[in-house]
């Protein structure tokens, strides 16, 4: 069932010529797209927090340590 913003978004919609209601349809696939792919980032950094703060503690410990060294873009 459409939600209020949803029948709103189509009744301006249809207020709009063809050609410039698939322009937008086009903007907004891209748009959701967009925000799907936030998301899902979003869902991936909080679900490996805790192991991404582990090895930015390891990094610290073993740059102390002295058995770390720059990064050497040449090395990749």
């Amino acid at each position: 069932m459409p939600t209020e913003a949803i029948s709103t978004v189509v009744k301006m919609l249809g207020t709009l010529p063809d050609a410039t209601q698939n322009q937008v349809i086009e903007h907004l696939q891209a748009y959701i797209a967009d925000l799907q792919d936030e998301l899902r980032w979003d869902a991936t950094f909080t679900k490996n927090q805790s192991s991404l703060v582990q090895q930015a503690q390891l990094a610290k410990q073993q740059i102390a340590e002295g058995k770390a060294r720059p990064l050497n873009i040449n090395d990749l």
